[in-house]
């Protein structure tokens, strides 16, 4: 078991090391292919990062199968929009096909009108083979290299030379390059890219219209005719009729099955500026350590100074923290909300460090669509053991006896506000048809997860808390609370409060540029080493900064410290969601309504996710450092 320890541990420690550089582990097994062999392109969700609203391929009078099929998805999948479905591209492996006639489409006013909406709003197919999804290619004009998009457009706006009206183009032709890596001693071959470059092409018939045998003048395999830029574009209006075609190319390559994600992976290698990371996460750490070494300093000598005094007169004349001692431990206004809160974070904090310690060994990778999500929410689900157990055990501390309404709070508080904002958004993207919108079924799967496990492991724990002995405190509390004398403005509760969450922010800002750019802007995010780092500084900086505004509460003899403790590094969540309001307006292109109201509701979810964290953070951090220095200072 010692050694099992030992390789997780190493295995950690090398991820962190090299994080850039994180070993995957596939979401699924290898697939060889032989030549020859069938290969099915499925059709994902068309997205758009203007409107953020996602909508199955099938929305649109793309050509469809007789029978379309849905894949087997996860709850995160789901969650996340993505509809993946069979379609009509169906290839060979490594049979190259030209001009392949997939189906033709008579536009409505109506079709017309949701092609020029999805155009306008820049809307892109996302499609997959083998578990890899469709990517266009653009060279760079600065620099020799490649960046690769998801998914193509569903079209583009355009003019004919001479006009100023701007038409509309449908990308109509797809020219596929499928990149297979081969197996020289089995000759068979595993996919390992799968690029597209689309055309818009008015296509002309050779003759009547038939679906098997037609033959185009626009592009033709026998004279091997091929769709190019200089051909005329096909224009979306009301009557036309839209023919869709596709080639698939297979190109040969040198890079492995298991190292096949590594282009997807440095998409936005340009934009990462690992310096300013890494910079960034020392300065932290300096100050950090910086402040430690002040506190730990000053209340040496605080200690040794108050343990030197021999008379009660001279102790009298003293001021600062111990004079409250009989005080500080007093229980505070709304002690059962602030137990809730507690227990909730806790919830959340091992969440957090589960998933990260699972994503940063691989297995949580792009790959796994969904794994992400659906992993934070079974790992939620059965923390709830861990928030019963905290709420609890505070609790009872502070004297409280009905343990199975602290727990029933703990286990529904925060769930059922959360539920209440993604009802409401759920709401409005039904009402857009989109297929963000969550089905009545995952619904009711997600109820259960809340009322069948999470609830009763909540109970479990708070049961199990209970029967603990109580907390002692290191000291008596007087039955006659103490006069506060008045504060100076900077000790302000909200002054404080609002200056207490500016680091832990700093901690984090850099990293949650990169974190919005990926959840907004569909982009991949996998440095999950460097941001296991950023959270490990998170917590040391909301612990301390939160140690040394409450050292300072103190000495002002003020003891009111339980519920500021957590509001302290908790006030981070308000930076946050201030910072998520000028990447709205900084980074987005979204102009719609209803995109604008769920970008906000799924940023507050967040922030106040985060508040919960860090504000537990903040509290136990606070709560270790008062019966730390109340238990080492002698008490007449």
């Amino acid at each position: 078991m010692a050694f099992l320890r030992s390789i997780v541990f190493s295995a950690v420690l090398l991820c962190l090391v090299h994080s850039a550089f994180c070993f995957y582990l596939p979401g699924v097994a290898p697939q060889d292919f032989v030549k020859g062999e069938v290969l099915e392109v499925k059709v994902n969700k068309l997205t758009s990062i203007k409107t953020q609203l996602p909508y199955s391929y099938y929305s649109l009078p793309y050509p469809a199968p007789k029978k379309i099929q849905d894949s087997a998805e996860n709850l995160g999948e789901v969650l996340r929009g993505d509809r993946i479905e069979n379609s009509l591209y169906v290839f060979k492996m490594r049979e190259p096909q030209m001009c392949n006639v997939v189906g033709k489409v008579k536009l409505d006013a109506k079709n017309a009108k949701e092609f020029k909406e999805k155009i306008n709003d820049e809307y892109r197919v996302n499609m997959i083979l083998d578990n890899l999804p469709l990517v266009v290619p653009i060279k760079r004009n600065d620099q020799d290299s490649t960046v690769y998009q998801l998914g193509y457009h569903v079209g583009l706006k355009g003019q004919y030379s001479g006009s100023k009206e701007e038409k509309y183009f449908i990308h109509n032709h797809l020219a596929f390059t499928v990149k297979y890596h081969r197996d020289v001693q089995t000759e068979s071959a595993r996919i390992v890219g799968f690029e597209v470059k689309p055309f818009s092409v008015k296509h002309e018939i050779d003759g009547k219209w038939d679906e098997q045998k037609t033959r185009l003048t626009t592009c033709d395999p026998h004279t091997k005719h091929t769709v190019m830029n200089n051909n005329s574009p096909q224009e979306v209006e009301e009557n036309k009729e839209i023919i869709f075609t596709y080639d698939v190319d297979f190109q040969e390559s040198d890079v492995k099955w298991a190292s096949r994600w590594d282009a997807y992976l440095l998409m936005n290698d340009d934009q990462i500026h690992w310096f300013s990371i890494v910079n960034s996460l020392m300065i932290v750490l300096f100050l950090s350590g910086m402040v430690a070494m002040i506190m730990l300093r000053t209340l040496y000598r605080d200690i040794a100074k108050y343990n030197e005094l021999e008379t009660q007169e001279e102790a009298q004349e003293e001021t600062g923290w111990k004079l409250v001692h009989g005080d500080v431990f007093r229980p505070p206004i709304n002690s059962d909300l602030l137990c809730v809160y507690v227990g909730t974070g806790v919830q959340f904090f091992g969440m957090i460090l589960v998933t990260m310690i699972f994503a940063i060994l691989g297995f949580l990778s792009p790959s796994n669509r969904g794994g992400l999500m659906t992993a934070m929410l079974l790992v939620w689900v059965f923390m709830g053991i861990f928030a019963g157990y905290s709420s609890t055990r505070l609790y009872k501390m502070f004297k409280g006896s009905e343990w199975k309404k602290i727990a029933l709070r703990t286990a529904t508080l925060f769930p059922a506000i959360v539920s209440v904002i993604f009802f409401i958004l759920n709401g409005l993207i039904w009402g857009q048809k989109s297929s963000g919108a969550v089905p009545f079924g995952t619904m009711f799967a997600l109820i259960f997860l809340w009322f069948g496990i999470s609830v009763p492991l909540v109970f479990v724990g708070s049961y199990i808390g209970f029967r603990k002995p109580a907390i002692e405190n290191p000291v008596k509390t007087n039955k006659i609370p103490r006069q506060i004398p008045e504060q100076a403005w900077y000790m302000n509760p909200a002054f404080s409060v609002l200056i207490g969450g500016i680091l832990p922010f700093g901690a984090v800002f850099i990293e949650l540029f990169f974190i919005l750019t990926s959840i907004w802007l569909n982009q991949f995010y996998y440095i999950f080493g460097f941001l296991f780092l950023v959270f490990i500084i998170l917590v040391v900086t909301c612990a301390e900064i939160t140690i040394v505004l409450c050292y300072f509460q103190l000495c002002s003899e003020d003891y009111l410290w339980w519920w500021r403790s957590y509001l302290t590094s908790g006030s981070s969540a308000l930076y946050l969601f201030l910072y998520a309001t000028f990447y709205f307006f900084t980074k987005l292109e979204i102009t719609k309504l209803v995109s604008a109201i769920f970008y906000f509701g799924y940023m507050l979810i967040a922030s106040y996710a985060f508040f919960v964290v860090t504000g537990t953070i903040g509290f136990y951090a606070c709560f270790w450092f008062t019966r730390l220095i109340y238990s080492s200072v002698k008490i007449d």
